[in-house]
């Protein structure tokens, strides 16, 4: 068996069973899950009426590349979405089944492990979406985080790096709008990272599938657009990762994108192709609709504005919360009127008020001598807003509870 398989930790919601193992929540309140970032609002009608009409595809073999069709939608959405010349849609677009699958299988096509006489490392946020780190693992590299900073809108101090560590890293993993935290990058940051990538060669894999959920005036920076602004015009060791899960609500399709670098793009295709990861014909079809209209995006985002302009008012009576810049979670310090850590304030929530929330320690590591996750909880508002605000109500009522 792949002894690479014994470093990878459980899944933070495996670890949420464990520990909810044994408890009988209240029969009398209906469970409310805030713990899943899996999408609750309706699919829009015409990616259902796409997927109908589309069904012979389901007779013919997909190409890895995905169709004409298929790439072209996406450049045209990238170009107008981030305000960039429109990229070649045949050398810098690849159709894939959604961003997770993309993410794990391209550390196996960038990482090198025969440099060097230690693993090579592949750098992530922390917290972190834990497929990076199973990602750099089963390819045979070691993971490393830098800490998520609070002062530093959450972007991790990638400065603090020591230089022997930058010399072994050949990914770094970005996600903006981060999970959990909801922090958008800078420019400043991108160009940070853009001149680190060109000192140490390292490839930047930019995860973005939140982008379109955001609650100012102002869309989310881009990779791609960052790169532009600052004269990386050819998008050199950048790729970013998009999906269709989150901005159309379509997370059962598997749909999304990876763009940028021509060069990484062809071996990844490369990859894929012997990977036999091709988008099924009708997914391609009602994914270039999707990519197309914009409406029922504008509607989807206005739904979790509405959303969460109520609820965290009310969250902020008792724990220490702001609105994210992007993305629909809520990260929350749990502490601000009694001290107790976030896996207990998830256990005892549970228990006695039947509502599921994750505790931020599952969704980070101990690194630099902290959990950047302990005493935080990440609330995701994907339901409907009325359940919504019945689980913030059932929050400040354990909260206050607690706290006498």
């Amino acid at each position: 068996m792949n002894q690479l398989l014994n470093q990878l930790q459980p899944y933070p919601f495996e670890k949420l069973k464990q520990l909810f193992h044994g408890i009988t929540p209240p029969n009398h309140l209906t469970p409310i899950s805030l713990g899943i970032g899996e999408p609750k609002h309706a699919t829009p009608e015409l990616i259902n009426a796409a997927l109908i009409e589309n069904l012979s595809g389901l007779a013919s073999y997909p190409g890895t590349q995905g169709s004409e069709v298929l790439r072209q939608a996406i450049a045209a959405w990238i170009s107008r979405r981030y305000q960039i010349p429109a990229l070649n849609p045949n050398t810098q677009i690849l159709p894939v089944n959604g961003s997770r699958e993309a993410l794990f299988a391209f550390a196996q096509t960038v990482l090198d492990t025969s440099k060097g006489t230690a693993p090579p490392l592949v750098m992530c946020p922390n917290p972190f979406y834990q497929i990076y780190e199973g990602a750099a693992y089963l390819a045979g590299a070691e993971p490393y985080f830098v800490n998520a900073d609070e002062t530093r809108n959450y972007s991790p101090d990638y400065a603090s790096v020591p230089e022997h560590i930058w010399e072994r890293v050949q990914l770094l993993f970005v996600c903006s709008p981060g999970n959990p935290t909801g922090a958008v990058l800078s420019l400043d940051d991108w160009k940070q990272l853009f001149e680190l990538s060109d000192r140490y060669g390292f490839v930047i894999a930019a995860d973005e599938c939140y982008s379109e959920i955001y609650f100012g005036d102002t869309a989310p920076l881009g990779a791609l657009e960052a790169a532009h602004q600052l004269g990386r015009t050819t998008f050199p060791r950048l790729v970013s990762f998009s999906s269709l899960s989150k901005r159309s609500n379509v997370p059962g399709m598997r749909s999304g994108f990876v763009a940028g670098d021509a060069d990484i793009i062809k071996l990844f295709l490369l990859y894929r192709t012997y990977h036999g990861s091709a988008m099924s014909p009708v997914i391609q079809a009602a994914s270039a609709i999707a990519w197309t209209d914009e409406q029922h995006v504008i509607q989807n985002r206005a739904l979790y504005k509405a959303k969460f302009a109520q609820v965290t008012p009310l969250l902020q009576q008792v724990l220490d919360v702001e609105l994210p810049d992007a993305g629909f979670y809520l990260w929350a310090r749990v502490d601000k009127l009694v001290s107790i850590s976030d896996t207990a304030y998830a256990q005892q929530l549970y228990a006695e008020y039947n509502v599921t929330v994750l505790p931020g320690s599952f969704l980070a590591r101990e690194a630099h001598g902290i959990n950047p996750g302990q005493q935080r909880i990440r609330m995701a508002l994907v339901a409907s807003v009325d359940e919504c605000l019945e689980a913030a109500q059932r929050i400040v009522a354990f909260t206050r509870q607690l706290a006498k």
